[in-house]
């Protein structure tokens, strides 16, 4: 068994070469990295998730994540695994369940997230865009997209804000 550090180096280092293997390769390359960890060790189940995922196989993509959460996933991993769950049974069509993940994950306060978590809010926000889309909730969609967009501007951030706001208030059409 190698120590967290070696391993987690080693892990990053696949994952920057990701497109240098066939998918099949690199989740088994993934797999053999997740071994050397226990069977139940979370990180390693969410790592061969992730494999999946960025593989085309979301299907296999929602199971390991569900039980890397269900083993205890913590920081930002748990983080990045509730959004990646969320965007795989989107695309798997259900995105019901993915505004409920997401949904959730945005109701999180933000003094229990560490940078890096928070760091990750605008991806939430992204993906629960593209969900409520999903549902047929544009206006909401797009009201979030653009509330989270308006902070990168360099300009019109005030008032990208305030129409972002008002899509929700304003009746269709206008």
């Amino acid at each position: 068994m190698t120590n967290d550090h070696d391993w987690e180096t080693r892990v990053a280092a696949l994952w920057e070469r990701l497109d240098d293997h066939e998918p099949a390769d690199f989740r088994a390359r993934v797999a053999e990295l997740a071994a050397e960890r226990p069977a139940d060790d979370p990180a390693a189940v969410f790592e061969q998730g992730a494999a999946h995922d960025s593989t085309g196989m979301p299907e296999e993509a929602v199971a390991r994540y569900q039980r890397a959460l269900d083993l205890g996933l913590t920081g930002l991993r748990r983080r990045r695994a509730v959004i990646q769950l969320a965007s795989s049974l989107r695309n798997l069509g259900r995105p019901d369940r993915s505004v409920e993940l997401l949904t959730a994950e945005r109701a999180l306060p933000a003094d229990r997230l560490d940078a890096d978590e928070q760091a990750l809010s605008g991806a939430v926000d992204a993906f629960l865009a593209l969900a409520l889309a999903d549902t047929g909730r544009d206006r909401e969609a797009a009201s979030l997209a653009l509330g989270a967009l308006a902070p990168l501007l360099p300009r019109y951030n005030r008032s990208l804000a305030h129409y972002a706001r008002a899509l929700l208030t304003a009746p269709d059409g206008s």
